[in-house]
């Protein structure tokens, strides 16, 4: 069972950063960001050959700033020339492919008996058998505090209030096309830090590694923001962390009862469609609610 919590946690802070970054891009700047499969490949590639080379340290940074080059592209189809954001990020989405491809050199790269940030710590002695969760906790609970300090800046808030009203923020002298440049470029750099970090603890990368994030992503961002609800930026931020781990957590219940390996994806469509429609559930069972409430008013009276 502690082996189960474990890797749950292991998980769910793994791709805590992927729906950090749909909650910046969307819940933020209401952009529907679809470069986050391939970004995620592209920081899980840059990592892999950096670690290859001999910089698993470097390679957490490296992957970041490929896949915020990954957004600056799909920012500028969108501001630039005119493309719809969904488009924009497919059209992105779908180069990566060919760009994961030659970064690798091949369609997979294994880091087996080659130097990770996790095999540092091992060595390292760093918190014992749970050291793989301590480092990757570190790392998370480090970007969630710089991603909150971030949207507090002059700056931050300007991308808080281009994705409320564009409008208004061209009216402050405020260019939006640049606030949402700024937006997916950092968003796409925490898709990349989650790649990286997932390539160096299951020691391999693979092209075909980062389909169906972007859904996964976003049922972890409508769990945190569903049950931890809404509040301050930290409260919101912590939130959605919180969304990756319960999401991890349901999925390890499942393979607890020896869900067939075949209707796994069955099982992450059905969490996925729960996630999403909580939000209208909830309303609905409030608004009931309020009409058993008015409706037994009615008959005191």
């Amino acid at each position: 069972m502690l082996t189960i919590v474990q890797a749950a946690l292991e998980a769910g802070f793994l791709y805590a950063p992927i729906a950090l970054a749909l909650f910046l891009s969307f819940s933020i700047l209401n952009i529907a960001d679809m470069t986050t499969d391939g970004a995620f490949v592209l920081g899980s590639a840059v990592s892999a050959m950096m670690c290859l080379a001999g910089h698993p340290i470097l390679a957490l940074p490296a992957g970041m700033a490929a896949s915020a080059a990954a957004g600056f592209i799909t920012a500028f189809l969108q501001t630039k020339l005119a493309v719809p954001s969904i488009l924009a990020g497919i059209v992105t989405n779908i180069g990566l492919y060919s760009i994961n491809l030659m970064v690798m050199g091949k369609s997979n790269q294994s880091l087996f008996q080659t130097d990770t940030i996790y095999t540092m710590a091992k060595d390292a002695g760093f918190a014992g058998s749970w050291y793989e969760l301590a480092v990757t906790a570190i790392i998370v609970l480090a970007l969630c505090a710089l991603l909150v300090l971030f949207l507090g800046t002059r700056l931050g808030l300007s991308i808080r209030a281009t994705g409320d009203n564009a409008d208004m923020v061209r009216a402050s002298s405020i260019n939006p096309n640049f606030t949402i440049t700024v937006g997916l470029c950092v968003a796409n750099a925490m898709t990349g830090l989650s790649g990286a970090m997932v390539a160096q603890y299951s020691t391999f990368a693979d092209v075909n590694s980062g389909t169906g994030m972007v859904v996964l992503a976003l049922a972890a961002l409508v769990i945190g923001e569903t049950l931890i609800g809404k509040g301050s930026m930290t409260r919101r931020v912590l939130g959605v962390v919180a969304g990756s781990i319960i999401y991890r957590f349901i999925y390890a219940a499942a393979l607890r009862f020896n869900v067939p390996a075949d209707y796994m994806k069955l099982v992450s469509a059905v969490i996925v469609g729960v996630a999403i429609a909580a939000p209208a559930v909830k309303r609905w069972a409030a608004f009931q609610m309020q009409k058993r409430r008015a409706l037994a008013g009615r008959r005191g009276e």
